[in-house]
């Protein structure tokens, strides 16, 4: 090799690494203004991209001791889970995605499901309702009750101990609250669709939700630090989990929080998150034909679609901005967070562990994805 193209190369590596220096720079910045905010205690971070030689992680505190290797509650980034696995039980053929779920359910659960205006429809309901939000049944979290008692969500709060039951959830949704449409004709997120689906899991393979992911997605992935919460165990041990609040009231220890199973028990860590969706991309868990057909968009809100239990988010229709940017993926409620921009080929994952965070994450990730886009 001539010494002048040999000098061009180690100038042109010279400025790669500067500018990588400059973007790990720009993005912990922008995660420590996150952690000037008077209610965010902590937050973590990964940001990968093979393509671009980015892999920057980091794990910042006020209070508490945590990693980057901390796992951390990933509340309803676990639906991309529970909807994968659904994925894999077509791939096995032992069901469809336009199969009623009365196939897979007891009938004893399946009564009374969803009647609306005197009507029942629980038989019209389909795995692929479930996935995509489109059951109209309600969501035993947040939605109102009929008789003004509190919903899920609040009961967490006051009786920490107690452990909900599955069948338990569902039967609190067909007493104290209503379907919001006809199946299929309308879009309405509810835990409740997911619930129904970690059963349907459970019913088809003969394995425990959390054995199903263990056997199908840790175990072969990697994914040392991941198991359901109050379930399971992780593959390895691991550190403590990372502190998640609402308002100042830390919320990892409660038993109540059995009724976040299916919809958003995953605890995890930044590095398995990334593992897992990055398989997921290369149809690594489930066949390409069965992936694809997961992102089946329908419109949740301005700029956003859901799919079979993923996300899609084109940041220009949120943004002013001339960027083509999308984010594929999914976001949780402790303000956790798990995307991949498919034309910087850059996943970002990780947490802010606050539940009044969780509509700002987007605006990090936006930011983060214009530094790296900029470079």
């Amino acid at each position: 090799m001539k010494q002048s193209t040999i000098l061009t190369l180690l100038i042109f590596m010279s400025i790669g690494a500067f500018g990588q220096q400059d973007v790990k720079k720009d993005i912990a910045l922008l995660l420590n203004a996150e952690l000037q905010k008077e209610n965010i205690n902590s937050g973590m971070l990964h940001v990968y991209s093979e393509t671009r030689g980015i892999d920057m992680q980091l794990a910042k505190s006020k209070e508490d001791s945590i990693s980057i290797q901390s796992p951390f509650y990933t509340a309803s980034v676990t639906k991309m889970l529970t909807a994968t696995a659904i994925g894999v039980l077509k791939d096995q053929k032992k069901l469809n995605f336009e199969d009623s779920i009365a196939q897979y359910l007891p009938d004893l659960l399946m009564s009374n499901l969803h009647v609306l205006d005197g009507k029942e429809y629980s038989n019209a309901i389909t795995i692929a309702y479930l996935l995509q939000h489109t059951s109209g049944l309600p969501d035993y979290f947040t939605d109102d009750t009929i008789d003004g008692s509190p919903n899920i969500i609040n009961q967490l709060l006051v009786d920490t101990n107690k452990i909900w039951s599955p069948q338990e959830m569902i039967k609190f949704t067909k007493e104290k609250m209503k379907p919001h449409f006809i199946p299929g004709k309308g879009y309405h997120y509810t835990d409740t669709e997911y619930v129904l689906l970690a059963l349907i899991i459970e019913n088809v393979s003969g394995l425990s939700l959390d054995k199903f992911f263990q056997h199908y997605m840790f175990q072969p992935l990697g994914m040392d630090g991941s198991y359901i919460n109050l379930k399971s165990k992780p593959l390895k041990k691991q550190l403590p989990i990372a502190e998640f609040y609402v308002e100042d009231i830390a919320l990892s220890s409660f038993q109540s929080l059995s009724a976040d199973w299916g919809g958003g028990g995953l605890i995890s860590t930044t590095q398995d998150l990334i593992r897992f969706l990055k398989a997921f991309n290369e149809d690594v868990i489930v066949k390409q034909e069965t992936r694809l057909e997961m992102q089946n968009w329908t419109n949740e809100s301005v700029g956003m679609q859901y799919g079979f239990g993923i996300r899609k988010v084109v940041l220009n229709s949120i943004y002013d901005t001339d960027s083509n940017l999308q984010l594929i993926g999914h976001t949780g409620s402790t303000a956790s967070f798990l995307w991949y921009c498919p034309q910087l080929d850059t996943y970002i994952t990780g947490t802010l562990n606050q539940l009044e965070a969780s509509k700002s994450t987007l605006n990090l990730v936006y930011k983060i994805l214009k530094i790296i886009e900029n470079k």
